[in-house]
């Protein structure tokens, strides 16, 4: 039987989809959940701006005992997307706990860059 691991609240305060890409690939983001218990996860995204309002309430779930890679770009609400070319911050709540990393590829350069960091566990 596998046992949850990790936290039910996590933040991310950089985040910033490129608006231009160079080369074959094209920049993005993804936040990578891993849920290790047995049943599935409700994750509620909320995306917070420098001079707007938050995105809210963008559910996702991850099922028991797998891994997602959910590309910031596909998050949506009512339709919109995150906007490109504007720096935002990530909020997610879980009903169980579950591990999130953020990872970034930039490709806005010839030389592509690529990081990867755990989010921020509020406790």
């Amino acid at each position: 039987m596998f046992q949850a691991k990790g936290e039910k609240h996590w933040v991310i305060p950089d985040g910033y989809i490129p608006e231009h890409s160079s080369g074959e690939l094209t920049s993005h983001e993804s936040v990578c959940v891993l849920n290790c218990s047995s049943e599935e996860a409700l994750l509620r995204f909320t995306i917070f701006f420098e001079d707007r309002e938050p995105m809210e309430d963008i559910l996702v779930v991850i099922p028991g005992r797998r891994t997602k890679h959910i590309r910031t770009s596909s998050l949506m609400k009512e339709g919109m997307p995150i906007p490109v070319g504007v720096p935002y911050a990530i909020e997610v709540k879980s009903d169980i706990d579950v591990i999130v990393q953020y990872s970034r590829l930039d490709s806005t350069q010839a030389e592509n860059a690529l990081m990867s960091v755990m989010a921020y566990p509020v406790r």
